[in-house]
């Protein structure tokens, strides 16, 4: 029978929908439903930068290979992918409302500039006047000129202006909202204490209109807020005289030139301006021009003022020192004596840190080899490298310099990291290194002693306060000697790494036999369920969306093999009807984000189980360098193993994952509600070791 499938793109849809139930809950804190609203739109942002980008440029592509890649033809898809966000832009909109109803019983308002109190619209004039009107630059806008320069992910106010004299006829300007100079909100001066009012940069700047463009005589003003998202995505050239770094400067200046995917307005807009930024931007039909509320750019609410009454933060949201480290003075002791498991954000990051520094500070270190993907803004992993190297010790980063949307944060590092010392690795022309790995080595008495550690997501102490992810530190020798491989093919990227990669006996490593070995894997559980035995797998991931993997499921579920899934996003997977067992799928979505990537197979009784930075896609699986580690230790098998089963038992923040896409949440069957994050916490917290 034919097989199902659900595109990828629309998957993905359904997880922005999540975050935005979890905006819509009112038993969530109303600063974290802000936060989600800002989620959602930043979400959507990227979503509409790389994803339908990439659907309108496969639309100059035969048909047919398209749809091998996306499951269905790419016009189509794109076709309810507007439905789907209009019909998303609406919800959001009402719970926008909904929320603004419940800051106002904290007496927390935004104003416009319409509604100011007199000190108010003093203070908005003398604001305007000393900390904006140098960062606004107006600019006309004419028939007969191009459109200037609109740079992405920056908000834009439209102007439409007029002179009392003049019966049919408007001049049209637009201004860039200095979000990055002035902030997004200014507080103003109230005469209640208890009340804060809020105002955004951009009804400041509208406020002040009259004084911006004074010297015209204009009467009457006419502004409304809108938006352009740009194809987000680069080619890196094949120049062989030209380096990697040279090439990504080069692809960074070229996405600003990107084409327009997406144009979101105030549906208040002046209707003429309206249709003459629809043209000068040579939109059509084809594109997605979505009308909208006043606010855009709702990614800047993440940040949303610290204004409402005191939120005691639950005790379930404090990161704790892991008690392996709690009463030791180094980290370093612990790992070489055995393997600990790290669960991020239950467990501080601070013992990671602590790790890299005695490492820099040790006299008996000789050398330290990373990883590095998003970093953190002030990093202090960097910082311990640094020190490191000032100490003596030979530090190398393998530095991803086309993780995307951190190009140029990642550049910066380059330099400084060069400049200090450190040996840059950056990989292969062409495939990303996604594994997140370390190795650090000693020598004692003419023994050289290895141990580090592997996670499955950044290392980034800052995302790692609300990133769900597990890390483990380790010094089991054939762990090392498989890093040390990995790191030994990064080392020489000219040089076909297929050899040194395959050698690896321990870690699953892509390219080379990842997905071969989670195929054997499934295989096993499949020869186990015909054979009338137990069988039984569970994944956790971010991302389904492999065909390959997919189909070998479906192979699974057919036989009797008990499958479960914890998929916080893209989940392409549907439920077929010759399947002796169904597959259970779920979803969490909840304060942390859910990123750690999971695999447990029954494999009789052996409980294979590995933590990896690789999701179930072809791109991870064929076209980067990433990395699953075994659980070797049992009592850490039965901890990770005993956390799976505490998503899967959630029946608070977990959701239905349907052909429909439904996001219906698990039914509470019993008396006893299961919120799967303060169940880890408390299930850690009460671990003996």
């Amino acid at each position: 029978m034919p097989q199902e499938f659900n595109p990828r793109d629309i998957t993905w849809l359904g997880f922005n929908a999540r975050v935005l139930q979890e905006a819509m809950d009112k038993s969530v804190p109303i600063h974290l439903r802000i936060r989600f609203l800002g989620i959602f739109s930043n979400n959507l942002d990227e979503f509409f930068r790389v994803r339908v980008a990439g659907l309108k440029r496969a639309m100059d592509f035969k048909q047919k290979v398209v749809s091998e890649s996306f499951y269905e033809a790419p016009s189509k898809i794109l076709q309810k992918i507007n439905k789907l966000v209009i019909r998303q832009q609406e919800d959001f909109d009402r719970t926008w409302k909904d929320v603004q109803r419940e800051m106002a019983k904290e007496k927390v308002f935004i104003k416009d500039h319409k509604h100011l109190t007199p000190s108010q619209k003093a203070f908005v004039f003398k604001y305007f006047d000393e900390e904006v009107e140098s960062n606004v630059i107006p600019i006309l806008l004419h028939d007969n000129k191009p459109m200037p320069y609109l740079r992405e992910k920056s908000l834009f106010i439209g102007i439409a202006m007029r002179r009392k004299e003049w019966q049919y006829e408007s001049q049209y300007a637009i201004i860039e909202v200095p979000v990055t100079a002035n902030g997004r909100f200014v507080q103003l001066p109230t005469e209640n204490p208890e009340q804060k009012d809020l105002m955004l940069l951009e009804d400041v700047i509208i406020y002040n209109l009259p004084h911006i463009f004074s010297y015209f005589g204009y009467d009457e003003f006419t502004a409304h807020c809108f938006k352009v998202t740009k194809d987000a995505e680069f080619d890196l050239d094949n120049d062989i005289n030209t380096t990697l770094a040279d090439k990504i400067e080069k692809g960074i200046k070229s996405r600003r030139k990107g084409k327009p995917t997406r144009f979101v307005f105030d549906k208040e807009m002046d209707k003429a301006l309206l249709e003459f930024l629809i043209k000068k931007l040579n939109l059509s039909k084809k594109d997605s021009i979505i009308p909208g509320q006043k606010i855009h750019n709702f990614r800047h609410f993440m940040d949303f003022p610290d204004v409402f009454k005191a939120y005691e933060k639950p005790v379930e949201r404090t990161s704790f020192t892991h008690p392996e480290f709690a009463n030791t003075q180094r980290v370093t002791d612990v790992i070489i004596k055995k393997d600990v498991l790290l669960t991020f954000p239950y467990h501080s990051y601070d013992s990671v840190i602590d790790l890299l520094r005695e490492s820099a500070m040790d006299p008996d270190v000789r050398s330290i080899q990373i990883t590095a993907y998003r970093l953190a803004p002030n990093s202090k992993i960097i910082n311990a490298l640094i020190n490191a190297v000032r100490n003596g010790k030979a530090v190398t980063v393998m530095l991803e310099l086309r993780a995307r949307f951190d190009e140029e944060s990642n550049l910066l590092w380059k330099e400084r990291l060069e400049m200090e010392g450190v040996k840059v690795l950056l990989g292969f022309p062409n495939r990303k290194v996604h594994a997140k790995l370390c190795v650090i080595k000693k020598r004692v008495n003419n023994k050289t002693i290895q141990y580090g550690f592997v996670s499955t997501g950044n290392f980034n102490e800052k995302t790692a306060k609300i990133y769900a992810d597990h890390l483990i530190m380790t010094s089991n020798r054939s762990i090392m000697a498989d890093i040390n491989k990995i790191f030994l093919a990064l080392s020489k990227p000219k040089v076909d790494p297929t050899v040194t990669l395959r050698s690896c006996t321990n870690l699953l490593v892509s390219p080379e036999f990842m997905r071969a070995k989670i195929i054997a894997h499934i295989d096993r559980e499949i020869e186990e369920a015909k054979a009338g035995r137990k069988a039984e797998m569970i994944i956790k991931a971010n991302s389904v969306s492999d065909r390959t993997l997919i189909k070998k499921l479906y192979e699974a579920a057919e036989a009797g093999v008990k499958i479960k899934m914890i998929v916080r996003g893209i989940y392409c997977a549907v439920n077929q009807k010759n399947f002796k067992e169904k597959i259970y799928a779920i979803s969490i979505v909840d304060e942390y984000l859910e990123h750690a990537r999971v695999m447990y197979f029954y494999s009789k009784g052996a409980e294979n189980m590995y933590i990896s930075s690789a999701d179930w896609m072809t791109r991870n699986l064929d076209y980067r360098i990433e990395a699953a580690i075994p659980i070797l230790e049992k009592n850490l098998k039965k901890e990770l193993k005993a956390l799976l089963e505490i998503q899967l038992r959630d029946n608070v923040k977990a959701r239905i994952l349907d052909k429909n896409m439904r996001n219906e949440y698990v039914q509470c069957n019993s008396a006893e509600k299961i919120r799967s994050q303060i169940e880890i916490y408390k299930f850690l917290k009460n671990q003996k070791y």
